[in-house]
Order: structure tokens, then C-alpha cells, then sequence
């Protein structure tokens, strides 16, 4: 199984802009973005890399699959 890339915060909110989804509001350190029906919550901590599973999560939502 190929290793997931590394993303930043900046990184990854640039993705999901690309794709479709919309800031909906922020809760202390999470940013809550939105497409349709698919909800995406990333923990904003400016410079630091995401965690795999983080990463996995926006990754999923991009493509349009639901995660387990």
C-alpha cells in the first residue's frame, strides 16, 4: 500500500478549495468545511503537518468516498 503524502494545513485547505468545499465555520482550532452532503473537520495548527489519518479523511472526502 503506497504511503499517503504529507500535508500542511495550507495544503490541504488549498485541496479542498480545488474540489468543491466551503469553510462553514470554525470551532476553536478546527476549521469545518462542506460539500453536499460530505463533512470534513481539520484541526488548524498553522506550519504543522497533519496527521495520516487527517490526511486519509480529506483525501477520502476528495474523492468522494465515505470513510469507516
Amino acid at each position: 500500500m503506497p504511503k499517503s503524502p504529507r500535508l500542511t494545513v495550507a495544503e490541504s485547505d488549498a485541496r479542498l478549495r480545488q474540489a468543491g468545499f466551503d469553510l462553514i465555520r470554525t470551532r476553536g482550532s478546527h476549521r469545518i468545511d462542506k460539500r453536499d452532503q460530505t463533512r470534513v473537520v481539520v484541526p488548524f495548527h498553522s506550519g504543522r503537518t497533519l496527521h495520516p489519518k487527517i490526511v486519509k479523511q480529506v483525501l477520502r472526502a476528495i474523492e468522494g468516498r465515505s470513510g469507516s
